[in-house]
């Protein structure tokens, strides 16, 4: 498993889907149930980082073509 800051935004969803279909499974335990809900949480977090710096970046973008 790659550390979540080493993941493409698009594997990062990828894997939150994974974990949610996973996670709907009755044949999810307590103990996987916990390991997937913090590691849903640390890809979350890393994408809406990601999300809002890409934000950023393409209003800064878009005001300087507009000047």
């Amino acid at each position: 498993m790659k550390p979540v800051a080493k993941l493409k935004y698009n594997e990062a969803i990828a894997e939150l889907e994974s974990i949610l279909e996973a996670m709907k499974s009755r044949n999810c335990d307590i103990d996987a149930l916990t390991q997937m809900t913090r590691r849903a949480a640390e890809i979350r977090e890393e994408c809406r980082s990601r999300l809002t710096t890409a934000s950023s970046d393409l209003q800064d973008i878009l005001e300087k073509l507009g000047k």
